[in-house]
């Protein structure tokens, strides 16, 4: 006589339908918040990369499309601060590596610039398209010593080539051009106006470099650096052309050692 086998138990189970809509809100929920994330989300990370030095304020939009004022400090708990006029815009999408950026700002761009933003094992690539722009330089005395000192005004041209930035394990590599031209720069230290023009460029590699040179005027700058590891190591010189001297005197008083009718410029 058969006995009637015992049905093997069932080792799946359909879901049930709250379990469904529980799973589908949460889904929902993500992709929500992920579309609609404020644009102050950007502001903390920004500020504890920069040390506190670029900060976003007042933000407007969400991560993907935002806006903020850009603010230069000395640093937490420094009291320099310097804004740029206007507004800062930026576009941010996604894409299958990593995402695409756009950033214009209502004083300084003509176009907006570009970059694409991969991410890698350990890190991240940046690849930051050719592009010129335009920029106060007045905004740097925000930055805190020396440049409240000097208070600067002129206009920054800024310019990028071939510019590759890699951020991995903590190191941070460099690759292309940025050229910096600081045209009809005068500063409150001196009654010349303006003082001069000058460039600033820096090469990027294995150990990237600074080169500043004087493009024309009264006050003659020129040094040359040298990045090991993170920190900047430049030696430089700044002096007067011949009868300007007086007008120039307390400048190079202060922005230097003075040694005879030169300024010895340092850094590191």
């Amino acid at each position: 006589m058969f006995r009637q086998q015992a049905p093997l138990p069932q080792t799946t189970r359909t879901r049930s339908p709250r379990g469904w809509a529980l799973a589908g809100g949460v889904l929902g929920g993500l992709c929500t918040l992920t579309l609609y994330a404020p644009a102050h989300w950007l502001t903390t990370p920004l500020a504890q990369v920069t040390g506190h030095q670029v900060q976003l304020q007042q933000p407007r939009g969400t991560i993907w499309n935002g806006s903020a004022r850009l603010v230069l400090t000395g640093g937490e708990g420094s009291a320099d601060a310097a804004s740029l006029p206007g507004r800062l815009n930026w576009k941010l999408r996604p894409t299958f590596t990593g995402a695409r950026l756009s950033v214009d700002a209502d004083c300084c761009t003509q176009q907006p610039l570009t970059a694409q933003v991969q991410l890698r094992w350990g890190g991240l690539q940046m690849k930051v398209n050719d592009q010129l722009s335009h920029w106060p330089a007045a905004v740097l005395a925000g930055l805190g010593t020396p440049w409240n000192t000097l208070q600067p005004q002129g206009k920054l041209a800024l310019q990028t080539k071939g510019l590759l930035i890699s951020a991995n394990a903590g190191r941070l590599v460099v690759d292309g051009e940025v050229q910096l031209d600081a045209l009809d720069v005068s500063s409150r230290l001196s009654t010349l106006r303006p003082m001069g023009s000058y460039r600033v460029l820096v090469q990027g590699g294995n150990a990237p470099t600074l080169n500043v040179s004087t493009l024309g005027g009264a006050l003659l700058v020129s040094g040359t650096g040298q990045w090991v590891g993170q920190r900047l190591r430049f030696n430089g010189e700044a002096r007067a052309a011949p009868g300007r001297e007086a007008a120039l005197a307390n400048l190079l008083n202060i922005i230097g050692r003075r040694t005879g009718d030169r300024s010895i410029l340092t850094v590191g």
